[in-house]
């Protein structure tokens, strides 16, 4: 047997014999995906660990992304493989407290939206805007979702906001998704001066370049890219949408605006389509962190636990069930 098979088969028997299931994120390790009971987007793998009966969940991602199953599955033991996969765009905002972005961008400055001193919290720009509703991306950690009034994913961002009815929120931490909805709605939005590293690089020269190399294929562009990319795009969403979308199309090539991880299961679910990353190096190292080795270490030594705190958990939870809510 290969190395991998062995792991393969150490991690099945582990996880039959503790009740466990493995979820594991769009953009993880091919080999993981391939050991995952479930793969879909952050927010999809918590609501699947909610209702799916199980005693431990391993959740192959970052850390918000355990913490959200924990939020949703307070009952339930949430493994993270891998302790230190975390989310740069999450940590760019925080309830009180400096971010210490420099750990992941030196000589990193805000380039555009509101400009914060290092130290400006959350709780800082609500007073700035008392009463106005603040809309959080799934995308965050507990402690800001559990200080927010709604949350949000890249696929119903515009809904939740028009949902709210209001002339004004503040959206936290994405700036190009933010900049997506302020484009798709009436209402006007304050924006955090957040990114994602991965799609943020990403610009309309880019666009060009690849359209120029694959002149037949459709671009699917996430909302975490920049406006100039978006709208180049022939289609925006997130990454279960992507899915959907070139399986639905009648188009037999793509080009992927997003972590080059997708591009395994769109492979997957589409063997007679072609695809095509806009940049090669669309690549998030915390999500490439996870491992089987990491996988199988969890299941043996039952870590990293991740257990999010009732005071935070029940206000956070709120704000994931109203977004819930919106049909």
């Amino acid at each position: 047997m290969t190395d991998i098979a062995i792991l393969r088969e150490k991690i099945l028997n582990l996880k039959e014999k503790k009740n466990a299931i493995i979820l594991a994120h769009n953009y993880q390790r091919d080999e993981v995906q391939d050991i995952a009971d479930h793969t879909g987007d952050s927010l999809e793998l918590s609501r699947i660990a909610a209702s799916i009966e199980c005693e431990v969940i391993v959740f192959c991602g970052v850390n918000f992304m355990a913490e959200s199953a924990s939020i949703l599955s307070p009952e339930k033991t949430v493994l993270l493989p891998e302790i230190k996969a975390c989310c740069p765009m999450a940590d760019m905002v925080t309830v009180s407290g400096a971010r210490n972005l420099k750990n992941y961008f030196p000589g990193y400055e805000y380039t555009g939206g509101y400009r914060y001193p290092a130290d400006f919290t959350l709780r800082d720009i609500k007073k700035l805007h008392p009463g106005v509703p603040v809309v959080t991306y799934v995308n965050t950690t507990a402690d800001v979702k559990a200080e927010s009034d709604i949350c949000c994913t890249s696929a119903n961002s515009v809904k939740i906001v028009e949902s709210l009815n209001t002339g004004k929120v503040i959206c936290i931490p994405d700036r190009n998704l933010s900049a997506w909805i302020a484009k798709n709605t009436e209402t006007e939005v304050i924006s955090w001066d957040g990114f994602c590293h991965v799609h943020d690089r990403v610009t309309a020269a880019d666009v060009e370049k690849a359209r120029q190399e694959h002149p037949g294929a459709l671009l699917l562009a996430h909302p975490e890219c920049r406006m100039e990319v978006l709208e180049k795009a022939d289609h925006v969403t997130s990454t279960s949408g992507m899915l959907r979308y070139a399986a639905s199309s009648d188009a037999g090539e793509f080009i992927i605006g997003t972590e080059t991880g997708l591009m395994y299961r769109l492979g997957k679910d589409n063997p007679g389509k072609k695809f095509y990353p806009l940049r090669k190096d669309m690549v998030c190292p915390n999500m490439k962190k996870t491992s089987l080795g990491s996988v199988l270490h969890a299941l043996e030594s039952e870590t990293y636990k991740i257990k999010v705190p009732e005071e935070i958990r029940i206000p956070a939870k709120k704000a994931l069930d109203r977004m819930l809510e919106v049909k």
